[in-house]
């Protein structure tokens, strides 16, 4: 599908099935363009493929496509001096804009002059962030078991993103936000959610920030990039306490009410 997609761009496609097939055509013909899967099987996968085009055309371009992206493989990407790293189920339409922007520049490879940290990645994502979290709640079972608007559901992501991202630039998590996650922990409550519900929201949250980050890993600065993650989660694991605890202290004072909530 792939290849009669980049066709109907008016490029001359050739595709390879397996490695030792790839390997051979880069022998023979010289290519402008290499994208290859990441992982397909031993005894080799796609980085094999990559150094090969390096060494053989080392002008041409190269993109990574994988299914299972994490941090090993995209440092090892930044090691073969790959283009662009490339989570699938990317969109056609956003691959073949970097190869269009990709052959405009005229050159192949170069590594990032300007990289920037995660909160910077983070901010400029914040957005496909929250769109990405909200898709993702409302495929989940157990949290669309409270009926409630898109925007009641979401309305708490990104101003605990932006704490977030000003706790990883090393400002002090604000009272304010403590307030904020109590709010939201109260709220909570009265519209049905559980603990482990609030637990589950989190660890969406999570999965999305680590997504963003896999997206734009090759255009991170890998110095900051531990730290940086590491105040990120701190501040949102914080805030899940201060949501607990919030609700925990309103389901034990409506439970020594008379007229207490039953369930």
């Amino acid at each position: 599908m792939l290849q009669k997609i980049l066709e109907s761009e008016n490029n001359t496609v050739t595709a390879a099935g397996t490695v030792v097939e790839a390997l051979a055509l880069i022998s023979q013909f010289r290519y402008d363009i290499l994208i290859s899967d990441l992982n397909m099987g031993h005894p080799a996968d796609g980085f094999v493929v990559v150094s090969a085009m390096r060494k053989t055309h080392p002008e041409a371009l190269t993109f990574i496509l994988t299914g299972y992206p994490d941090f090993d493989s995209a440092l090892e990407a930044l090691r073969q001096h790959v283009n662009h790293y490339l989570v699938k189920a990317t969109p056609v339409e956003e691959l073949i804009a970097k190869i269009k922007s990709a052959l405009a520049a005229g050159k192949s490879y170069d590594h990032p002059a300007n990289t920037k940290r995660v909160p910077d990645i983070i901010e400029s994502g914040k957005p496909w962030v929250v769109e990405q979290w909200l898709r993702r709640a409302n495929a989940c079972p157990e949290l669309m078991r409270v009926n409630m608007s898109e925007a009641g559901r979401k309305d708490h992501v990104p101003a605990l993103l932006e704490e977030a991202i000003a706790h990883a630039r090393g400002d002090d998590v604000r009272e304010e936000r403590q307030k904020a996650a109590e709010q939201h922990g109260v709220l909570r409550y009265h519209q049905g959610y559980t603990v482990p519900m609030l637990i589950l929201e989190t660890r969406l949250l999570h999965e999305v920030i680590s997504d963003c980050i896999r997206r734009d890993f090759l255009q991170i600065d890998l110095s900051n990039l531990v730290s940086d993650v590491a105040r990120m989660l701190d501040t949102i694991t914080k805030a899940l306490g201060d949501s607990a605890r919030a609700f925990m202290k309103q389901y034990e004072w409506n439970s020594s009410r008379p007229d207490r909530r039953s369930g």
